[in-house]
């Protein structure tokens, strides 16, 4: 009776790699959650946060800046006779109206009623209505200082003798076309001057 031998393996067949139980673990194992698109990034410097994402601080808005009215105008009519003396000072000192002066009587006038009154719509209207009037003012001063030289005596002196209603009179014929333009220089610039400081 003759045996079968057992037959050798295919010598290029190799043994097939038992499967480990971390690679069965890792196969079966669900897939890891994406992550969350709208989780809150962290913060990154000089870079404005996006609306609407938690954990960030808004700051405030600034208040809106009050004044006060009254204090503004009385500042204003004060800084009115102020400017008026000087301009008036000028004119009788010169003998000359230098646009300058009517720039800086509303100037002045503008800031004093702005600056103090507040944005207040009435203000800057009021700033060049002064502005007018401080520069009136001004010339008729210096109008009565040139007539005060000229008789010999002093302002106020002339002035209680020959009224105001004469004094206007003599300001009237001197008056000339840049006299209107100073009017026009003092009113604006006191106007735009209130209007852009009580903001």
């Amino acid at each position: 009776m003759s045996d079968t031998a057992p037959q050798p393996a295919a010598p290029d067949a190799a043994p097939a790699p038992a499967a480990t139980a971390e690679a069965v673990t890792a196969a079966e194992a669900p897939a890891a959650p994406a992550a969350d698109a709208t989780a809150s990034a962290a913060p990154v410097p000089g870079q404005a946060p996006a609306p609407g994402v938690e954990g960030w601080a808004y700051a405030p808005a600034a208040p809106a800046r009050k004044g006060n009215a009254g204090l503004g105008i009385a500042a204003a009519v004060l800084a009115a006779l102020v400017t008026a003396a000087l301009y008036g000072l000028i004119i009788g000192t010169t003998e000359y109206q230098v646009g300058y002066a009517a720039v800086g009587v509303g100037l002045l006038i503008g800031l004093a009623a702005g600056k103090l009154g507040g944005p207040n719509p009435v203000t800057p209207v009021l700033s060049a209505i002064l502005a007018l009037g401080a520069v009136y003012a001004g010339q008729l001063y210096g109008v009565a200082m040139l007539g005060a030289e000229e008789l010999h005596t002093t302002t106020l002196d002339l002035v209680s003798s020959v009224g105001l209603s004469m004094l206007h009179a003599a300001w009237k014929e001197a008056i000339g076309p840049m006299d209107f333009l100073f009017f026009a220089i003092g009113a604006v610039v006191a106007y735009q001057t209130a209007r852009k400081t009580s903001a």
